[in-house]
C-alpha cells in the first residue's frame, strides 16, 4: 500500500519484503500489487491477502483507497482470508463501517506491551499466545470505533483497538508483526522529534517473536 522511507528500503526492503519474512511465505509464489499504480488482481485465484503498512493515511481519501475498499467487500464476500497490518488494519475497519482517525494522544512508537481480550482464547491466530506479549507499533492514527459485529482482540493502555477480527476470516492488527528491531529503531530515529525520550524508547526495543508469529499463523490459516 505503500512504500518505506528509502534510507530504511536500502538497508531492509520494503513493506512487502518485511511481511514475506515474517510470515515465512515465498516471493515466487504471490502476487504483489500496488493499488496506487495497477489494477488490483483477481481475488478468485488468491488464497488470502494481506495489506500492508502505508505513509498514507486512510482518511486521506484517495481514488485508490476507495478502489481497495471495494476490492476488499468483494473478496469478503468471497470469503477470502484477509489481513491487515496498521494501515491495513484502519483500512479494513473504515471498509466494514468502523470509524478513523487521529489518536488524542499523538503517536505511538516503540515496543509496546499488548493485552488480549478474552474473545482472543478462541481465535485462531492469537489462541495460545501469552495474555500480554511485545509488539512494535508505529502509528498516528487508530480505529475509534470498531465496525459493527466485530470481535475486539487486543488492546494495550494507549491503544484501544490494537486487533480485532470481523466473521471468520478478516483481521486487523494495529502492531508491527513484520517489523524487527532494525526497523523499528530506524522508524524511532526518523521521528525522533514526535518522541518525548528517544533514548529510553531505544532502550526499551527488544524482539518480539509472539508478534511476529501472528502473520505466519495468518499464512498457516491461508493454506488449510
Amino acid at each position: 500500500m505503500g512504500d518505506t522511507m528509502k534510507q530504511c528500503a536500502k538497508k531492509y526492503g520494503d513493506f512487502e519484503d518485511w511481511t514475506l519474512r515474517a510470515a515465512g511465505i515465498d516471493s515466487q509464489k504471490v502476487c504483489i500489487a500496488d493499488p496506487r499504480k495497477q489494477e488490483l488482481p483477481d481475488f478468485k485465484n488468491i488464497q488470502g491477502i494481506i495489506i500492508t503498512g502505508s505513509h498514507d493515511m486512510v482518511t486521506d481519501g484517495f481514488d485508490w483507497i476507495e478502489r481497495s475498499s471495494k476490492w476488499l467487500k468483494e473478496a469478503a464476500k468471497d470469503s477470502v482470508p484477509i489481513f491487515g497490518i496498521c494501515f491495513g488494519h484502519q483500512l479494513l475497519a473504515q471498509t466494514f463501517g468502523g470509524v478513523v482517525a487521529d489518536h488524542q494522544c499523538g503517536p505511538e512508537i516503540g515496543t509496546v506491551s499488548i493485552n488480549l481480550t478474552g474473545e482472543a482464547a478462541n481465535d485462531p491466530l492469537f489462541k495460545d499466545l501469552p495474555q500480554t506479549f511485545l509488539a512494535h507499533a508505529t502509528h498516528t492514527q487508530s480505529v475509534l470505533k470498531l465496525p459493527e459485529n466485530c470481535v475486539l482482540l487486543a488492546s494495550n493502555c494507549y491503544e484501544n483497538c490494537h486487533a480485532f477480527r470481523i466473521g471468520k476470516s478478516i483481521w486487523g492488527v494495529q502492531f508491527h508483526p513484520e517489523h524487527d528491531t532494525q526497523i523499528i529503531k530506524e522508524y524511532i530515529s526518523q521521528q525522533a522529534e514526535n518522541i518525548d525520550s528517544v533514548p529510553t524508547v531505544l532502550r526499551d526495543v527488544c524482539e518480539t517473536p509472539y508478534a511476529r508469529s501472528v502473520l505466519k499463523r495468518f499464512a498457516d490459516f491461508c493454506l488449510c
